[in-house]
């Protein structure tokens, strides 16, 4: 890779995206539910959890989703940054610490419509770069988003959940296979654990989300 500038400071960063300053500023996640990523003062899976469990079985999550990671998202997401999956993957990588359980990583559908729209899937994106850093096969085609919802981000939080209702299809037989699910960012869980619901109607035991970032309890 040439020398560059880093892409949110724009001093000299060498081979890497970021200048080390700015990659020491990222918001790192510290002790959180085991389940859903939240923060939680000694990793136990959190009451919301306990009292209504999700589909998924697991979360890990690289960072907040605060300035800066949440513009670098943006700038993957809708500037075509595609270079930042790779940095993203990496960050993921080191989360998760390993990946020996994990048998197939699936990537978050987007629809077909919003799909040419933008060009290209970053959650793919970032799966494509986990796969080779994990040794894990990843589909991109096994699952499919047959609704094309709503944008989540522009619903209330207790309207998500209804909004992405039968949003997902999964059509061929998962049984007994440990999936992980690659994602940019979660906030409600709404999207992650109707497509866990999905996964799991087609036989997978177990649903793991690997995010990049995770929105703080409260945002």
């Amino acid at each position: 890779m040439l020398a560059q500038d880093c892409l949110l400071c724009q001093a000299a960063s060498g081979t890497q995206l970021l200048c080390a300053a700015c990659a020491r500023e990222l918001p790192l996640t510290g002790p959180a539910c085991p389940r859903c990523a939240l923060a939680v003062a000694d990793n136990h899976e959190c009451g919301a959890c306990i009292a209504e469990p999700p589909h998924y079985d697991a979360s890990c999550a690289a960072f907040l989703y605060t300035y800066p990671v949440d513009a670098l998202i943006q700038a993957l997401k809708y500037g075509g940054q595609l270079a930042l999956a790779g940095m993203f993957a990496q960050a993921i990588h080191q989360c998760i610490g390993g990946a020996n359980d994990t048998d197939l990583i699936l990537p978050l559908p987007l629809h077909p419509l919003r799909l040419a729209e933008r060009g290209f899937n970053q959650s793919a994106e970032i799966a494509k770069a986990l796969s080779r850093l994990c040794g894990v096969a990843m589909d991109a085609q096994l699952a499919r988003r047959v609704r094309n919802t709503a944008p989540q981000a522009q619903l209330p939080w207790r309207e998500r959940a209804a909004n992405m209702r039968g949003a997902f299809a999964c059509d061929r037989d998962i049984s007994g296979l440990n999936i992980a699910v690659v994602d940019d960012v979660m906030t409600t869980g709404a999207t992650l654990d109707e497509f866990a619901r999905s996964l799991k109607r087609s036989g997978a035991s177990r649903v793991a989300n690997w995010v990049v970032a995770r929105t703080p309890r409260g945002d």
